[in-house]
């Protein structure tokens, strides 16, 4: 006589079956997802990283009386154009410096790194019409975007 409860030998290998084709199909499907989510992080993409530096330095520039202590811009060969430069910083007065290192194509604030996979960055500072000026000149994926910032003084 068969018992009404419980479960037989076959049904319970087909749950099985069931199960392990289900894991399967999740963990392909899963597989895919990673697999594409890490090659879009993978690229750069030059306006992304032009707009996250410029957020930081626009915010910086614009507070009421800020003023440039030291701005220094360093070429491989002196006398180069912009797309030969090796370092480049300018410290502000409230002890903020954004500096651009070719070595690892980033540009910092103080210590944070802000923006990856820059070519290059300049740093100039200058007087132009009585108003202090900064001129930054920012090159990604050979796209080269230069901007003056106007100083609140």
């Amino acid at each position: 006589m068969k018992s009404p409860k419980g479960v037989t030998l076959i049904s319970l290998t087909v749950y099985i079956i069931v199960m392990v084709i289900i894991v399967a199909i999740v963990s392909v499907i899963s597989g895919f997802f990673y697999k594409n989510a890490n090659g879009l992080t993978a690229t750069v993409d030059p306006i992304v990283e032009y707009t996250k530096f410029n957020t930081f330095f626009s915010q910086e520039v614009n507070h009421e009386n800020i003023k440039v202590l030291e701005c220094e811009t360093e070429y491989e060969t002196p006398g180069d154009s912009t797309s030969n430069v090796t370092n480049s910083y300018i410290v502000f007065d409230d002890e903020v410096q954004y500096t651009f290192i070719k070595a690892n194509t980033s540009i910092y604030r103080n210590k944070v790194k802000i923006c990856d996979g820059v070519d290059s960055c300049k740093f100039e500072y200058k007087i132009k019409n009585g108003k202090a000026v900064v001129v930054v000149t920012f090159i990604v994926d050979d796209k080269t975007k230069e901007t003056e910032f106007t100083l609140k003084i």
